[in-house]
């Protein structure tokens, strides 16, 4: 089995501690140039990571891959309350992906301009909606769900993309898994 991803990609590392437990191989890729960049698109078209090759299949979606690394390794599938905390966690991700990559290009994401306001909106909306969960007593175990929220908060606060001190009961979800052992070992600060 091997996973091709960054040791940065908040996406690849929830991946990575799904799989912290069993035999793979981890690639980690510089998938914005060279032949790291040439070697991913020649296993995921859409040139994103994670991307997991096993058995002679590829799949190349974190969501997919931990369906795939589920049903393989016995784990206990997604709840529809589940999938719906997927829904936003990936939503707020995938602004503050493109969010970083439109800061990366020059672009200035400060101005007043529609899909920047629509990106931090959704932020927003969703770190609300996920505080609120957090705050009834929702996302308090270990499973796929958390993991993903921990990694998205982590890689939030690691990229310094917003500072969350806005949701304290998100920073205290994060404090609260910060040193289990699939985290540490998995740190993109190191």
């Amino acid at each position: 089995m091997k996973l091709y991803g960054s040791t940065t990609s908040p996406y690849v590392r929830r991946i990575r501690i799904v799989l912290s437990s069993t035999e793979h191989e981890f690639l980690n890729l510089q998938i914005f140039s060279g032949a790291d960049r040439d070697l991913l698109a020649s296993r995921n078209p859409t040139l994103k990571v994670p991307c997991l090759e096993d058995d002679g299949r590829v799949i190349f979606d974190s969501r997919l891959i931990y369906r795939y690394l589920a049903e393989k390794l016995g784990h206990t599938g997604l709840s529809w309350e589940e999938e719906n905390q997927l829904t936003l966690i990936d939503a707020a991700n995938d602004s503050f992906v493109q969010l970083m990559l439109l800061k990366r290009s020059d672009f200035d994401i400060s101005q007043d301009k529609m899909y920047y306001r629509l990106q931090n909106e959704r932020i927003e909306a969703v770190l609300g909606a996920l505080s609120e969960q957090v705050d009834a007593g929702g996302l308090t175990g270990w499973a796929y769900p958390e993991i993903c929220l921990y990694t998205m908060i982590d890689w939030v606060l690691f990229r310094e993309l917003h500072n969350m001190k806005a949701y304290p009961q998100l920073l205290a979800f994060h404090e609260k898994h910060h040193h289990r052992i699939e985290v540490t070992a998995t740190d993109p600060r190191n």
